[in-house]
């Protein structure tokens, strides 16, 4: 029915005895509807070049060319040729509608032939097609048939017919009920004897068509709906990708890449418009930049540059700095860096949106025969090459591996990308080995039982294999409802959306016969793995925690901390020497300072409590988290060097200024950690002592409590309750 560069004639009976049907069962009118909405439909979102006409018969009222002298009557041209768009759809939906007349279908065919001939003359198409939709329940003259037929053949004009119920073509051996579609009667019950006498002429129609398996063309309402039920995909032209694959400095052949996988992307985006004219155009967008000041003075766009948030900082990168920092290289490429076992090529780590096939450059004889022996090699040692990829200059360049694929009518190499360091993510798991929880031989047996019976692949009657579940022939759900609600909505605004469609929940279960087969042992699997409530037991003090002796524990701790600190390792080697504490890791460049010796401890000091401040501007707990980490690599570091001045000053000075600054959050999680100040028993310099330093914190937990909430003198009785 479709096809690029397509002029198709939508023919559909809207006749008095299209609305006949039986109790509970849509008419052969509905499913005609339907038929022609759907394909419409995927002709709008699929976005082709495929001219649509509609012509109507049956109609009350006759307006077509040829309607002259009483001929050709009660048939309708709807619509003429044109790219099919929202408004056919609404036409559609509003304005097909059952009629009370009956009218010639061979009548109607001719309308679409003189049509087709008439606005396609001095055009170029790949294909002309009529679709007929009806019952055949009318009164033909047959005399013009031959003269159709003949027409037809001389215009390359294919044709397709639609009906209530399924044609049956005779061959020995095979009876009315091996053809017959369920739920339809079948040719020879039935139907009345006009539909009996129309359908052997639509036989004779298409078996003289010089068409091979004329019959298959002729389709049912139901099973057309089903087939058409899905949205089109928007149809996308090969793009090719002339390239040089180079193995070292010598040897360079030339091919051209074509993309087989890629990540779909929904064209059509959304935009802003106007909500009473629906119009894009009326609607204005402007961006304005103001300072963050009283009078939000405006700033030029030439004034602004562009800044990357590196810690807590800020640094600014002007436009010649952006294209400066890019990775730079000298432009498309496929080159060889080696070769490798597949083996070795991991599947789970495939990664990217995309696979490339590379295929030797077209008329390229000597590029043909490099590469296909390239790839013969590679399928008969079993082995890839890894290839450095970019697309073109201005690309980002990736690694990845080329597999050799060789078929009966093609070969090529095919191209996926492998991850870079930076894109693994190692986790660290425990052993599954468990002794204390191993299954038993019963259990094993029942988890083995429950993946044989979910196989998806099985063997057909010729002992082939045959898939069940066939996810590439899936569409997306997420786009088949998209469009699903565009449609509802262009033809009937106002209205609410519709539910998901049967067949679109059910894309994605498990298939049926998979369903039936695995009960069994998933009861099996039930009985076999018996779950137990466990009541969660309250976690109990320890003798240390309830006599105190924690503290002796915790003190060894720190001492085996301590020594573990002074252990360089080769990550901290190749970061190299540290000079000051920057913003991405304040804490680890103060103890990296401290190690080094190479500044007074006051002045790292004092450069670990400004990073601190900079943290603290920025009200929120992942910054607050931030700035405990360095308040607790300060206060380790100054009991450690016997200096507790700097630390306990500036912690009493930042106590003082929570109220004013709005830090009561921040406060709130130093005091869940108990960094308190260093008392006389951990320094001897330090002049608080054990009891005042236990007291640093709880006295500033008193204070909040014992402090009264501000209550605004408002007259209002209620309010001063409430907050009593």
């Amino acid at each position: 029915m479709a096809g690029s560069k397509t002029a198709v004639v939508l023919c559909m009976d809207v006749g008095l005895t299209m609305s006949n049907s039986a109790p509970g069962e849509e008419s052969s009118f509905e499913l005609a509807k339907k038929v022609i909405q759907k394909f419409v439909q995927r002709q709008v979102f699929s976005e082709t070049k495929i001219e649509l006409a509609l012509v109507l018969f049956g109609t009350d009222s006759t307006d077509n060319p040829l309607s002259q002298d009483g001929q050709y009557q009660n048939i309708r041209v709807h619509r003429h040729l044109m790219i099919p768009d929202c408004e056919l759809l609404i036409e559609i939906e509003n304005q097909v509608q059952p009629e009370s007349q009956q009218g010639d279908w061979l009548d109607a065919l001719v309308v679409c032939m003189d049509l087709l001939h008439t606005e396609t003359k001095g055009k170029k198409y790949d294909c002309l097609n009529i679709a007929l939709l009806t019952d055949l329940n009318t009164q033909t003259n047959e005399e013009s048939l031959e003269v159709i037929i003949k027409n037809l053949t001389q215009s390359g004009i294919t044709m397709q017919f639609f009906l209530p119920f399924p044609v049956e073509e005779e061959k020995e051996g095979q009876g009315d009920s091996e053809r017959r579609d369920p739920g339809h009667p079948g040719t020879g019950k039935g139907l009345s004897r006009e539909q009996k006498k129309n359908m052997e002429l639509v036989k004779e129609m298409m078996l003289s068509l010089d068409v091979e398996d004329g019959l298959d063309e002729i389709h049912t309402f139901r099973n057309a709906i089903e087939e058409l039920c899905m949205f089109k995909q928007v149809e996308r032209r090969p793009m090719a990708w002339p390239c040089q694959l180079t193995i070292g400095s010598s040897l360079s052949i030339r091919i051209i890449g074509y993309k087989a996988v890629t990540d779909e992307k929904l064209k059509k985006m959304w935009i802003t418009v106007d909500a009473q004219s629906h119009q894009k155009d009326d609607v204005k967008r402007e961006t304005v930049y103001c300072l963050d000041d009283d009078n939000e003075t405006e700033v030029q766009k030439d004034d602004i540059i562009q800044g990357f948030r590196y810690g807590s900082d800020i640094v600014p990168f002007s436009k010649v700095d952006q294209e400066q920092m890019k990775y730079k290289h000298d432009g498309k490429c496929f080159a060889v860096l080696g070769f490798t076992k597949q083996s070795t090529i991991r599947r789970h780590q495939f990664m990217g949106s995309q696979i490339i096939k590379i295929f030797a450059a077209k008329d390229d004889e000597h590029a043909g025969v490099a590469l296909s022996a390239l790839i013969r090699a590679l399928n008969e040692l079993q082995m890839v090459a890894i290839v450095r990829y970019a697309y073109n200059r201005i690309s980002n360049p990736q690694v990845g591996a080329a597999f050799p694929c060789i078929k009966q009518d093609s070969e090529c190499l095919m191209y996926v990308q492998l991850p870079f360091m930076e894109d693994l993510r190692q986790f660290t798991f425990p052993s599954l080995e468990n002794k204390k929880f191993s299954p038993s031989d019963a259990q094993l047996s029942a988890v083995d039982s429950l993946i044989e019976t979910m196989m998806l692949v099985e063997e057909d009657e010729n002992g082939e294999q045959r898939d069940l579940f066939k996810p590439h022939r899936i569409p997306n759900p997420a786009f088949q409802r998209h469009f699903q609600c565009l449609h509802h909505r262009a033809v009937s605004p106002g209205t609410p959306l519709p539910p998901i469609e049967p067949w679109l929940k059910a894309a994605l279960d498990r298939p049926e016969v998979i369903t039936e087969r695995c009960q069994d042992p998933l009861d099996v699997l039930k009985r076999k793995f018996p779950l137990t409530e466990v009541e969660k037991k309250k976690k109990l003090k320890t003798s240390a925690q309830i006599f105190g002796k924690e503290s002796e524990e915790s003190e060894a701790k720190k001492v085996k901390e301590d020594e573990a600190e002074e252990e360089y390792n080769l990550a901290d080697i190749a970061e190299g020497s540290v000079t000051s504490v920057g913003s991405v890791d304040p804490a680890r460049d103060f103890r990296a300072l401290i190690k080094q010796k190479i500044l007074p401890f006051g002045e790292v000091c004092q450069q670990l409590t400004h990073r601190i401040e900079q943290l603290l501007s920025n009200k929120n707990t992942q910054y607050y988290m931030k700035s405990i980490t360095c308040i607790q690599a300060f206060r380790e570091q100054s009991v450690k060097l016997g200096n507790a001045e700097h630390y306990n000053s500036y912690l009493q000075s930042l106590k003082g200024s929570i109220p004013n600054r709005g830090l009561e959050v921040f406060w709130e999680l130093l005091v869940q950690d108990g960094l308190t100040l260093i008392s006389k028993d951990e320094v001897e310099g330090s002049t608080v002592s054990k009891a005042e330093a236990n007291q640093f914190l709880v006295a500033e937990e008193k204070k909040e409590e014992a402090a009264p909430a501000p209550v605004e003198d408002t007259g209002d009785v209620d309010d001063l309750l409430d907050m009593m």
